[in-house]
């Protein structure tokens, strides 16, 4: 009986033995946890405090970038953010570079951003435009030199050929670096070359409007069939022109465009005819066209058909040239010093050289009421009173 109690006793101080290891080990585990999680908010709350206090991250931003990164030590960032801000970059550059993409802040500042930004620098940009250059793309700094950079701005010097044109180029398209040569920019530059533009003209395409060459092959083939297709003669430059123009449509918006013009009362073929005359009249919003051509048809009494012949009046400013310019011609008409049935649209589209000696600075010392009336101190009225 005495060994039977013993036993059980024996028995029940291991296990409590074993209860007690158990809840030893949890208890360790659930520290090592702990821990582990403190030492992972330690880090992002770190990295919040170093983005909002260095370059001025907004916090909700830099919570979002610091769960993309984590700073452990600022040795690295530091250096980057000097080097940036020693090439002109302020801290709204900064932030908007690191927002897009976080690793920036942890490259290698001496092998993988200085080399790129020596070489953007002996380009000849300015700083204020490098500034500008580098922070709209975000990825460019993380670009190959080597491979992608400069084969990209040698392909491209070999149409426009110097620096100045190469840093408008980069102006008006960053996209244009991290480009394929092979499988993107020359099978596009060889898809105009098969309609027979010369190569004069994909240079200013290229320096302009150099967008329209990152497509896809298979897009940038089938914009160049619809421009060549509507009777655009590739030699000019409204080819280039329409092949920008609609490469940055989709057909919705093409077709919305087309039924805009026709509910002036134009037919297919006049609105094919205005866009074969000035290709990016279709970039202008459908705002603007119908405020233009309403105060063409009711103020100067022009019929829609005129209008589709000189489409170029609908790129101007209505409040900035057209009415100043109509209301010096009244001014004008008023004195019996123009004709009436003066070409309206002829005017229009007069260089404002050319318009300020012909109808302004011949009149002002006897009429000093057109320079009131250019400077928008008289109200146009109309050419009938």
């Amino acid at each position: 009986m005495v060994r039977v109690f013993c036993k059980t006793l024996l028995m029940t101080k291991a296990k409590d033995s074993w209860n007690s290891h158990a809840f030893f080990l949890r208890s360790i585990s659930s520290i090592e946890s702990t821990s582990g999680t403190l030492g992972s908010i330690n880090e992002q709350n770190l990295t919040i405090s170093y983005l909002t206090s260095s370059f001025g991250l907004p916090f909700k931003a830099a919570t979002s970038v610091a769960q993309k990164i984590r700073i452990e030590t600022t040795e690295r960032p530091d250096s980057v953010i000097e080097l940036l801000r020693t090439h002109g970059l302020n801290s709204t550059h900064i932030a908007y570079l690191i927002t897009r993409y976080p690793r920036l802040l942890l490259a290698d500042p001496v092998k993988t951003l200085k080399p790129k930004l020596e070489f953007f620098q002996s380009l000849g940009f300015s700083r204020s435009d490098l500034a500008k250059f580098l922070s709209s793309d975000s990825a460019i700094l993380l670009r190959s030199l080597q491979k992608q950079i400069i084969p990209t701005l040698n392909f491209l010097k070999t149409f426009i050929h110097t620096n100045e044109n190469l840093i408008i180029v980069l102006k008006n398209s960053n996209r244009i670096v991290g480009c394929n040569i092979k499988k993107i920019l020359e099978p596009n530059v060889a898809t105009l070359r098969s309609y027979g533009v010369p190569d004069s003209n994909i240079s200013k395409m290229i320096i302009v409007q150099p967008k329209p060459l990152t497509l896809s092959v298979w897009r940038f083939k089938d914009v160049a069939a619809q421009v060549n297709n509507m009777g655009f003669d590739p030699n000019s430059r409204s080819f280039i022109l329409a092949i920008c123009s609609i490469s940055v449509m989709s057909q919705q918006n093409w077709d919305r465009k087309r039924e805009t013009f026709k509910s002036f009362g134009w037919s297919d073929d006049e609105f094919l005819l205005a866009f074969r005359v000035q290709p990016t009249v279709v970039l202008t919003s459908e705002k603007k066209l119908r405020l233009l051509m309403d105060f063409f048809v009711k103020d100067l009494h022009l019929k829609p058909s005129a209008v589709a012949k000189c489409p170029n009046v609908f790129k101007l400013s209505l409040e900035r040239r057209i009415i100043p310019r109509c209301s010096v011609l009244q001014v004008l008409m008023s004195k019996g010093l123009v004709e009436k049935d003066v070409n309206i649209v002829s005017v229009l589209n007069l260089n404002k050289q050319k318009f300020d000696k012909k109808y302004v600075t011949r009149y002002a010392e006897q009429t000093p009421e057109v320079i009131k009336a250019y400077e928008g101190e008289m109200r146009f009225i109309g050419f009938d009173t």
